[in-house]
């Protein structure tokens, strides 16, 4: 069911055609194209938004830890 052999290939572009005209096709894959291209531009400019905002050598120093307050030990006598 995976794999489509030649002649479902030529059913399917059959049935597209003769859902949408062959007038319309062409239009259609020209929106195609410009989505794609619109996409493919966008992600381009997330990816360099992404590198530019993080820095290119983060701090190695590690955070301190603060004490959190336990229970209070009774102090020995002296």
């Amino acid at each position: 069911m995976g794999r489509l052999g030649p002649t479902e290939i030529i059913l399917i572009l059959v049935v597209i055609i003769l859902l949408f005209g062959a007038k319309k096709l062409p239009d259609m894959a020209r929106s195609l194209g410009k989505s794609a291209r619109i996409l493919k531009s966008e992600a381009k400019a997330m990816k360099s938004d992404d590198q530019q905002s993080a820095p290119a050598d983060p701090p190695h120093a590690t955070p301190r830890t603060r004490r959190c307050p336990g229970p209070s030990r009774p102090r020995p006598a002296t």
